[in-house]
């Protein structure tokens, strides 16, 4: 049965509120990590009833649904813009300058090592597991694995008692090196397509354009939404420009063949620091903030169920998954590497304070752009391999790093008071 747009969304939506209710009522686990948990066990729980009492076919109605979504189209074309633009609006932009260069080394540089290191070492591993894979696309799967998550993060960010200042990095970062990451990510898939060898000149000025238009872009939007904002009074109206902002200025950087990405974060960061301190009146503020904290908490709720039920669009192969344990440890290694080489270079990752390790190197969360730009890989061998490999990283992110990153840094402010 073929079910219309609406038809899924109610679907996830009614999913997103009964598991959320079950886990408020039951277990009291972190919304994100309790949907992505229990999303993936329903499927497999479906699966296993469907091999255990054959002809009942939940496997196949579960995997039709999964199917009909198009995960890259929906987060990557859609949901992307507006989470983006709500995280960016609680970003302080003060702290956030203090800390520009390194955001910018991170979010650049930081990527493209990570791009490099990653693709070189998935090649080395998946050769000694009996998967020879191309260099051009462990290449590709560096520069999707390497950006970490804006939403992932900054839900990591509002429960942890990190220093406003190592905030502000962190979210900077997250904020645009998935912008970055999915420049790259083009330029290599087209290079891996075309087989020919990567043209650093194209790719730098393909960068240039897409980073640098989407930033130009963003600042244009966002300052006309801040003037539109400023000569009125009228919290309704006002609540309907930023919505405006973010549906119009994301299609805009579509047509434009600019970063959405990049041109949504820095639209959030202009009308949450400029728009709120000097546009808008106290009511304003109050349901401005409010409508897209709560549009975040939903789609946050979505995002992270919908990457728990593609779990049974998988290919059932124990040497991918062992594959994907080996590209766990890879990631966290190069992430490590990433951040430390370069903060350490420009002599400031002392400076951060010793929350910094844990908070840039364990908080550095994959999730759903990983996925997406994963579904959004041709249909092939390859394809099958990369995306179990990347869901792999991502699921134990979410779970495994998201779950404990805050014990963690309460574990090391203890320390640090020496209570």
């Amino acid at each position: 049965m073929t079910l219309s747009a609406f038809d899924i969304a109610a679907i996830l939506i009614v999913l997103t509120a009964l598991l959320g209710y079950v886990n408020r009522r039951a277990f009291g686990l972190d919304p994100s990590i309790a949907l992505t948990v229990m999303g993936a066990l329903a499927s497999l729980l479906l699966v296993g009833i469907d091999r255990l009492l054959p002809g009942h076919r939940f496997e196949t109605i579960v995997t039709d649904f999964m199917m009909q979504i198009d995960f890259h189209a929906t987060l990557m074309d859609g949901m992307l813009s507006f989470l983006l633009f709500a995280g960016a609006l609680h970003v302080d932009w003060a702290q956030m300058r203090q800390g520009r260069w390194q955001i910018l080394v991170l979010s650049t540089f930081g990527v493209l090592l990570s791009t490099v290191l990653v693709g070189y070492g998935f090649q080395l591993i998946s050769g000694w597991l009996g998967f020879a894979l191309p260099l051009a696309w462990c290449l590709v799967f560096g520069a999707l694995i390497s950006p970490t998550d804006p939403v992932a993060v900054m839900a990591v960010l509002k429960r942890s008692a990190v220093p406003p200042g190592l905030q502000a990095i962190v979210a900077g970062e997250s904020l645009y090196n998935d912008g970055v990451g999915v420049v790259i990510f083009t330029i290599l898939v087209a290079t891996a397509l075309d087989g020919d060898t990567v043209s650093w000149t194209n790719g730098l000025q393909l960068f240039a354009v897409e980073a640098g238009g989407g930033v130009l872009l963003g600042l244009a939007s966002g300052w006309l939404a801040y003037r539109m904002i400023r000569s009125i009074d009228d919290y309704k109206v006002e609540v309907v420009i930023s919505l405006a902002l973010v549906m119009g200025g994301y299609t805009l950087a579509r047509w434009l063949h600019v970063s959405g990405p990049v041109a949504m974060a820095t639209a959030g960061l202009l009308i949450g620091n400029r728009g709120v301190a000097d546009a808008m009146s106290d009511e304003t503020q109050d349901y401005l903030l409010k409508f897209w904290s709560l549009i975040d908490d939903i789609l946050n709720a979505v995002l992270f169920l919908l990457i728990g039920l593609e779990v049974v669009t998988l290919p059932n192969n124990p040497q991918l998954v062992l594959l994907g344990a080996a590209a766990v440890l890879l990631a966290l290694l190069v992430r490590a590497i990433s951040v430390i080489a370069p903060l350490t270079v420009m002599r400031s990752f002392r400076a951060l304070g010793p929350l910094a390790p844990i908070t840039l190197i364990w908080g550095g969360l994959r999730g759903g752009i990983s996925v997406a730009l994963a579904l959004g890989l041709p249909n092939g061998d390859l394809r099958a391999v990369l995306l179990t490999v990347t869901y792999v990283v991502v699921l134990f992110s979410v779970v495994v790093q998201g779950g404990t990153i805050q014990r963690l840094i309460d574990w090391r402010n203890l320390r640090m008071t020496g209570s």
